[in-house]
């Protein structure tokens, strides 16, 4: 995403740049009616709740508050507490990059549970200068113009117990929209199903996302870029763009540890099937990257936290190949209730030859209010 300066940027490259940004928000949308472009409605797979991003977001088999809904809503069958919230805000590159997030979740019997979702991922304030310099080649600042580039979702869940004891199934549904500007903007919906069980301390769980695929009709306001449209620059044209399912499948075990401490080891196998990613295990039909977390609890009161995962292979300014991760860390208090968490994420991307990597901070509150009737298994949370 692009932020123009309204002092810098001739009209000709504000022009430029802003058909690049429509680009970036709507994939090759351009080139044809109905295509399935690589990482569509990628802003959905950020994660969700500083807890689950500090263990690198082996979460599929783990979840027990109201993230369930985004990580595996089969999960809301978890939930101890009779009502169950989530908030987090995150910031990436620099405060340019917005995310928000909230959930709330609640039982509606000893075998059934819902939950509703909402995100937010978007960068406000984007000078058009577009119309900076009028016909006469003079400069008039007051002709700058601003908006935002932004994707919502929201997630309407339900989740529930089967014959098995500790087996559980649920599913979301998708409501999405995308906008950039006056410019596009898109719709669109989608379904993911999940399932889980617990037994013994042992916890699996599998995650198919967009498993009916997930469909963004675009909206192009074409005479937004006729005007300023370069020679022989295509303009964008309405179109659908498919999401293609991804699976997740997931293990954790629980320990409990002397002194009062308790352990939670998980991992994370991701499988994308929109083409040949760069991960670890990388084919042309589907791509895996696997991810492992930990979890160490004092007293179910105080929990430091580590995970690791999303590796790349990149190549450094000496034009040697090297293997990249996402490493993060995370702390969190959980006490009457009310939960507090924190993250530390380290993104693999990187300057060509730079050995520094762009850290991510974190933040998410939790609350759960009263006890669910019934009971359930005792976790870490």
């Amino acid at each position: 995403m692009l932020q123009l300066s309204a002092r810098s940027q001739p009209s000709w490259m504000v022009s430029l740049g802003l058909s690049a940004l429509l680009g970036l928000a709507a994939a090759p949308v351009v080139q044809a009616q109905t295509n399935t472009p690589k990482y569509s409605n990628e802003f959905l797979n950020l994660g969700a709740g500083a807890r689950s991003l500090g263990m690198g977001k082996t979460q599929v088999s783990l979840a027990n508050d109201a993230t369930a809904s985004y990580w595996n809503p089969a999960a809301l069958t978890n939930i101890t507490a009779k009502y169950d919230g989530v908030l987090m805000h995150s910031e990436l590159f620099s405060g340019v990059v917005k995310n928000d997030y909230a959930a709330f979740a609640m039982p509606l019997d000893e075998k059934s549970a819902i939950g509703v979702t909402l995100l937010r991922l978007g960068v406000d304030n984007i000078a058009d200068t577009r119309a900076l310099i009028n016909e006469y080649g003079q400069i008039q600042y007051d002709k700058i113009t601003y908006f935002s580039v932004a994707d919502y979702a929201l997630l309407l869940s339900y989740a529930r117990k089967l014959g098995p004891e500790g087996l559980s199934v649920g599913g979301s549904g998708k409501l999405i929209y995308r906008n950039v500007g006056s410019f596009a903007n898109a719709y669109g919906f989608g379904v993911d199903v999940g399932l889980q069980y617990n037994h013994k301390g042992w916890r699996l769980g599998l995650m198919a996302r967009d498993i009916t695929t997930t469909f963004n009709a675009w909206s192009i306001d074409a005479d937004k870029f006729t005007a300023t449209a370069l020679p022989g620059e295509t303009i964008p044209k309405n179109s659908t763009e498919i999401t293609l399912p991804r699976l997740v499948l997931g293990v954790g075990r629980q320990f409990t540890l002397p002194g009062q401490f308790s352990a939670l080891v998980a991992a994370d196998l991701e499988a994308t099937t929109d083409g040949q990613r760069n991960t670890l295990v990388s084919a042309k039909p589907v791509s895996v990257d696997p991810r492992v977390g930990v979890e160490v609890g004092y007293r179910n009161l105080a929990f430091l936290r580590g995970g690791v995962g999303n590796y790349q292979q990149i190549t450094t300014f000496d034009q040697k190949k090297q293997w990249k991760g996402e490493y993060s860390l995370g702390a969190g208090v959980a006490f009457s209730g009310l939960r507090i968490d924190l993250a530390l994420s380290r993104l693999a991307v990187e300057k060509l030859g730079s050995t520094s990597q762009t850290n991510s901070l974190i933040v998410s509150l939790g609350y759960g209010l009263g006890s669910r009737t019934g009971g359930l298994p005792t976790t870490t949370r």
